[in-house]
């Protein structure tokens, strides 16, 4: 593990992945990755549900990671792999939480539909990968902010993500942190990872759309998640 992105989703996380593989550190870990690998949605849980539950296993291969759930861990991802970069997106708070109700919002109403317990209530039943899904993502830093949204006390949310950026400064040492704002390019990121500047602009990824179709609550996903094969109870 050569890099830990700590930032909260809709910082830029999503063009920092594509930067982060474009520079050679890749593959990275990612919410992505657990749609393409559902065998890992219950070791993750534990994982966050457990604090002695190890994550080697689970990055084997990964050269870096960011975004939920994995920020929910970051302090012992930070001591686990000590020679690993830390890097911390940012953005102005304020957008931040308006970009969280047009995305992630979307995926916490679906959820909580009458469809969606539904379904989360038969995957529950049948023992197959959606409950286990939802479990795992309710309990991320942007989880709680959609609860403050929801509870009508936006500047709790605000706060949130303040003190989460707060924690990073103070607890990583400097030498190992990149407080970063994609919107500063290449320059920072490769100039802290010791890597050339590659001759192409940044990469601009904004799935806002996507987030309000599909992903946004797991949209097509879903359905293999639910009909997906059985576990045996641990």
């Amino acid at each position: 593990m050569q890099v830990i992105a700590t930032g909260l989703g809709r910082t830029g996380t999503t063009s920092l992945e594509v930067a982060l593989v474009r520079l050679g550190f890749g593959p990275c870990f990612s919410a992505g990755a657990i749609f393409d690998r559902t065998e890992l949605i219950r070791p993750l849980l534990r994982i966050i549900e457990d604090d002695s539950a190890p994550w080697e296993g689970i990055l084997t291969g990964y050269a870096s990671l960011l975004g939920e759930p994995a920020s929910v861990c970051w302090r012992r991802l930070v001591h686990c792999y000590p020679e690993a970069k830390v890097v911390h997106t940012v953005r102005d708070p304020e957008r931040w939480l308006d970009s969280i109700r047009k995305t992630l919002y979307e995926r916490r109403r679906r959820v909580d539909s009458l469809p969606g317990k539904a379904a989360v209530l038969l995957s529950s039943m049948f023992g197959t990968d959606l409950a286990p899904l939802v479990r795992l993502f309710q309990v991320t830093y942007e989880a709680q902010a959609l609860r403050f949204l929801a509870e009508q006390t936006p500047q709790r949310a605000v706060e949130l993500f303040e003190e989460h950026t707060a924690q990073i400064r103070e607890t990583v040492p400097a030498d190992r942190l990149l407080v970063l704002d994609v919107r500063d390019g290449w320059k920072p990121l490769c100039a802290f990872l010791d890597v050339p500047v590659p001759d192409e602009p940044f990469p601009r990824v904004n799935d806002t759309a996507e987030y309000s179709s599909s992903r946004g609550g797991f949209g097509g996903r879903a359905l293999p998640l639910l009909l997906g094969r059985t576990r045996p109870c641990t």
